[in-house]
């Protein structure tokens, strides 16, 4: 996609308050009338997992809603049924073409390998671990995020525990030397390789494919999400121990946001909170 063409949207999207995703659905950001609701358009995570399902989309749908009296009406497409690409998300966020966004960081560290220091390979083994780095590392993601995309940080998601499923029987890490594996994220693929085997980037949606055929003899997703895809069907074995979780980030192109009523914000804020806790 060539940058002139974002460019030319990004304008048409902050002049007219609407914006015209890939694929042609239109989003528009605020109500045209001060009496009238305000309209939210939000681009969500992963579709059919867990997260977008029982969290995310109800929030957006029905939550908010009822918080703000009918005064908030939002409604979520996960970005993945968007025809976004997930690499392309902040940017397109800094360009106000999606002014609501959620950010896989696994993948946009790829071009922001700083955004990759809070969930790196086995530093959070548990639960209580993720939420010391999270909270840690917090006030530089809202810096990054801001001076870097213009993006104001409003969440931080996890996905469940990040784990290693296999076609064959493995007892250790050791065991996977020689072994091609699926991973998500720039942490996992140069853990993997010190460890001898192959690391392989698939998308989510392709991984029970690539071990159904044979292209990865293991793979590291999540252990709710590899259930609800079926992941048990074509694998045989899998290890505890989490290797990452899975992070994602929930934010507003700060224009967009601005341009909401402070009551709007700060509901909106509040009411996200909850929602990170939730996931």
């Amino acid at each position: 996609m060539e940058l002139s063409l974002i460019r030319r949207w990004a304008v048409a999207a902050l002049a007219a308050l609407c914006v015209t995703l890939p694929g042609g659905a239109v989003w528009s950001q605020t109500a045209t009338q001060p009496d009238a609701p305000i309209r939210i358009k939000v681009v969500g995570g992963i579709a059919d997992v867990s997260q977008f399902v029982r969290y995310e989309e109800p929030f957006w749908r029905q939550r908010l809603l009822e918080a703000s009296g009918g005064r908030i009406r939002s409604e979520i497409a996960p970005f993945d049924r968007t025809g976004i690409r997930a690499q392309e998300m902040l940017s397109l966020m800094r360009l106000g073409v999606v002014p609501f966004g959620t950010a896989l960081l696994a993948i946009v560290s790829t071009e922001e390998p700083e955004f990759n220091a809070v969930d790196l390979p086995i530093v959070n083994p548990d639960m209580a671990a993720l939420r010391r780095s999270v909270a840690l590392y917090r006030p530089h993601l809202e810096a990054l995020l801001a001076e870097r995309y213009d993006v104001e940080l409003l969440g931080v998601y996890t996905y469940p525990a990040q784990v290693v499923f296999c076609r064959t029987a493995f007892s250790g890490l050791s065991d996977l030397a020689g072994r091609r594996i699926r991973t998500s994220s720039v942490g996992q693929s140069e853990m993997f390789a010190a460890l001898g085997a192959t690391p392989v980037v698939i998308p989510f949606s392709e991984t029970r494919a690539a071990l159904r055929s044979g292209v990865v003899e293991c793979a590291v997703t999540g252990t709710l999400s590899a259930n609800a895809i079926g992941l048990h069907e074509v694998t045989t074995h899998v290890h505890a121990m989490a290797i990452t979780w899975g992070l994602s980030v929930f934010g507003a192109n700060r224009a967009a946001w601005n341009a909401l009523p402070a009551w709007a914000r700060d509901l909106i804020r509040s009411e996200v909170a909850v929602l990170e806790r939730q996931i």
